[in-house]
């Protein structure tokens, strides 16, 4: 059984390294913080206006990104424990 309160100094480095990943979620809030940079007709994609396509093209591109952000910040040690 392990003490209590013995912390792995291993774990917390790497806590902080994950940390800095999760500052790439703050991208998609700036693509979007501002509409009067996209909120426009042309150019049109297929019929469609800037504004929907843009808005569109961040979604998915969050959508990605979230992913991206999760698996490179997911705690492995912690995956086969069960608990």
């Amino acid at each position: 059984m392990k003490e209590q309160g013995q912390a792995r100094p291993e774990i917390g480095r790497a806590a902080g390294k994950r940390r800095y990943w999760a500052w790439l979620l703050v991208v998609p809030l700036a693509l979007l913080v501002y509409p009067g940079v996209y909120s426009r007709s042309t150019p049109e994609l297929y019929g469609f206006p800037f504004f929907y396509w843009y808005q569109f093209a961040v979604v998915i591109a969050t959508a990605l990104l979230t992913g991206v952000v999760y698996w490179l910040t997911r705690n492995r040690t912690d995956e086969g424990s069960g608990a």
